[in-house]
């Protein structure tokens, strides 16, 4: 199948060919019919694509503070790297599609395979949505009508934060494609419509259906303008449409509203607010996000609704109630086409949008079904450069880290990668072409039963690892997997009898920062004592979301399991003994989350301890991660990667770049899977980490020493 794609850095359109995605339970795979090209949203893509460096960081001014923090704690170097990578990602373009669907999940009980269904699906011959971001079409709209919905669903949500009454008289700034949607909904709530443009072709078209449309001009002209139409008293709200850079709008819209009046932004201005003018007037501001609640919400969009009562206007229902009114007439569309192109020819529908002013253009589609293969060619095969019956990986999972830190070093160390996978089929095939992967596929379960491939990658989200891992060992695979490496206690158990069964296979979680040189010589000096170890880390881990996945504790199981387990492996590396109990306290009744500024409290076998404070209420100005250890009247302390120190010992070390020790991990991995070296972290000790991962949280809920006696049992007993 074809999709259009955009290359970030350079700002160049591709249409690309890739493998279809895969259905996952809570998701539709739709074969389409239209997509439509929302012309102001993609040309501000394409623009800022093609800007210079200098001027995308212009316009991402909390970016590029972002990146000067991360200088001074990460070092240049790093930091380049890292924003290298994250511009070289070209994204997919699009965000209105109707097509029929052609598989559902199997938790999806509201659509029915062969349903016409619009969505906000990208430029694409197949998409995969979740169905919590799709709508069924009437029988009486057609696929033409229905590619305005995710458009016209923002100017809803917009229009409801407005709250618009019968008989209230409502400015429009900018008449595109949402300022020409916006005004007609606006009226067809029984509201008077002012609206401006600075083209008169735009303003024609609004003109046409009733509008009271003018030509933009000078601030004080327009002012005049609507005061004289509101006898002096200002209009009721304004919605903003448009896109610009001038500092002066806002300004504009507290004048010409009346007191105590409502301002909504749905495009994009600068938000410079005029205090002195909302004061006076009591004037309320709103910026709308996208198409309504759940929009950019990963619970949302994994297929978890809102509840009705409680959430009347999500973003799905938005979308309903827009093809309710194209149902019902209330609004009209098809005035608003001004081109049409097959898919085939979209590069061209996109150089329209540079040499004329078009408000909508319409790609059509003649796509016939689901392809049968899922499996795509990429790049010849790897496997004739190595010996092809010791080495062949799969890899699964096509996400940022994998493509920022594990696919680099592995094409570094010539991994033969025979395979990729990822669910929508697109990052897979992205990632095949940059790394020279031979194959590109959506379904993982291809890489799975694959005789010929002996060794998988798993880096997809927390929540898949137990299960794949398990079935990776019972396809007679080794296994590399991104910690961690379960989420539960019944999901170790799993993984603990899945490698029982399978002892000859090597199982690897992606400790890495054991592997790290600043942690092997320190692990060198530490061999040699007579006496235990006081280990003490402290982790500025830094705040995320709350509504980010990882907090999700079905996803992502919180961040101490996702991540805080990283630390418990070091601690038990350098210690080189046994955890023989954990202990862990939180914060009490933080404004945000208590469960991510955790202290943890490690005793070992042979007398050592471990504290690790694992805290998101820090600072980025501090170095995000310090390993010191008390030995024998020394201390030595690890800052952030890039330094060894040692007092009471002439240690002294540094690094230009931070390596916390992901080439040698995978390297370790490579070496044990082809014989060369031996497993390079014991089985027992990646169970016993996560044994330990999970009692922190034991110990926090229960306020008590968690022995590890105690965690090994319940593993084993019904393993």
């Amino acid at each position: 199948m074809k999709q259009l794609i955009q290359h970030f850095r350079t700002g160049q359109l591709e249409l690309v060919t890739t493998v279809h995605p895969m259905v996952s339970s809570q998701t539709l795979i739709v074969a389409a019919r239209r997509s439509l090209i929302s012309v102001g949203t993609e040309k501000m893509l394409l623009d800022f694509g093609k800007a210079s460096y200098i001027s995308k960081a212009k316009q991402q001014p909390d970016r590029l503070k972002e990146v000067f923090d991360k200088i001074k704690t990460e070092g240049f170097i790093d930091t380049a790297q890292k924003v290298w990578n994250k511009i070289n990602e070209p994204i997919p373009l699009g965000y209105s599609h109707v097509g029929v669907i052609i598989e559902k999940g199997n938790r999806v009980d509201q659509f029915e395979v062969g349903q016409r269904v619009v969505s906000n699906g990208p430029h694409a011959e197949i998409v995969q949505v979740p169905w919590t971001l799709a709508a069924p079409v009437p029988d009486s709209v057609s696929d033409d009508e229905a590619a305005f919905t995710v458009p016209g669903s923002i100017c809803l949500e917009g229009i409801r934060l407005l709250n618009p009454t019968i008989g209230e008289t409502f400015v429009v700034i900018g008449l595109g494609l949402l300022g020409q949607i916006t005004t007609q909904i606006l009226q067809a709530n029984g509201c008077r419509v002012i609206a401006f443009d600075l083209v008169k072709e735009k303003v024609d078209l609004a003109r046409a259906q009733g509008v009271e449309a003018v030509l933009s001009r000078t601030s004080k002209e327009n002012i005049e303008y609507v005061m004289g139409l509101t006898n002096g008293m200002g209009t009721d709200g304004v919605i903003i449409t448009a896109s610009t850079t001038s500092e002066q709008l806002l300004s504009e819209c507290a004048l010409i509203s009346r007191k105590r009046g409502r301002i909504v932004l749905v495009g994009v201005v600068p938000i410079t607010v005029p205090r002195n003018l909302f004061y006076e007037k009591e004037l309320s501001f709103q910026v709308s996000s996208a198409y309504g609640p759940g929009r950019y919400d990963p619970t949302y969009e994994s297929g978890q609704d809102y509840p009705f009562p409680y959430v009347r206007w999500t973003a799905k229902r938005n979308m309903e109630a827009f093809l309710f009114l194209l149902e019902q007439k209330k609004i009209h569309v098809s005035h608003l086409i001004t081109d049409r192109f097959p898919f085939e020819q979209v590069l061209d529908a996109y150089e329209l949008i540079d040499k004329e002013n078009p408000v909508g253009i319409l790609l059509e589609y003649s796509v016939k079904g689901k392809e049968e293969s899922t499996v795509q060619i990429i790049a010849e095969s790897s496997l004739k450069h190595v010996e092809s019956d010791k080495l062949k990986l799969g890899f699964i999972g096509a996400g940022n880290f994998a493509k920022a830190v594990l696919l680099p070093a592995l094409q570094k160390l010539n991994a033969p990668l025979e395979m990729i996978s990822s669910s929508n089929g697109l990052s897979a095939n992205l990632a095949a072409r940059k790394f020279k992967i031979a194959r590109a596929t959506s379904d993982r379960a291809t890489i799975l039963k694959d005789e010929s491939i002996n060794a998988v990658f798993i880096v997809t989200r927390h929540n898949t690892h137990a299960a794949l891992v398990a079935e990776a060992l019972q396809n007679d695979k080794h296994v590399f997997v991104e910690k961690p490496l379960a989420l539960t206690l019944d999901e170790l158990k799993t993984v603990y009898k899945a490698l029982q069964n399978n002892p000859n296979r090597q199982l690897m979680v992606g400790f890495n920062r054991r592997f790290a040189p600043f942690v092997q010589e320190l692990k060198n000096i530490l061999i040699d004592r007579s006496d235990p170890v006081s280990v003490l880390m402290t982790i500025n881990a830094g705040n995320i979301p709350m509504d980010h996945w990882v907090h999700d504790p079905v996803m992502g199981g919180g961040r101490i399991i996702g991540e805080a387990c990283h630390f418990i492996d070091l601690a038990r590396f350098l210690t080189g003994s046994a955890i023989r109990g954990v202990s862990a306290v939180t914060t009490n009744g933080h404004s945000g989350n208590d469960e991510d500024k955790t202290m943890i409290l490690l005793t070992f076998s042979d007398g050592s301890q471990a504290a690790i404070h694992y805290l998101a209420n820090g600072n980025s100005r501090f170095p995000k991660e310090r390993i010191e250890v008390f030995s024998s009247q020394r201390i030595f302390q690890i800052d952030n990667f890039k330094k060894l120190k040692g007092f009471g010992s002439p240690l002294k070390k540094y690094a230009i770049t931070q390596d916390k020790g992901h080439l040698s991990e995978l390297k370790a991995f490579l070496d044990s899977v082809t014989g060369k070296t031996d497993t390079p972290i014991p089985a027992e000790e990646i169970f016993e980490v996560h044994l330990a991962t999970l009692a922190v949280l034991q110990s926090i809920t229960e306020r008590q020493f968690i022995s590890m006696e105690s965690m090994w049992k319940n593993l084993r007993d019904s393993s």
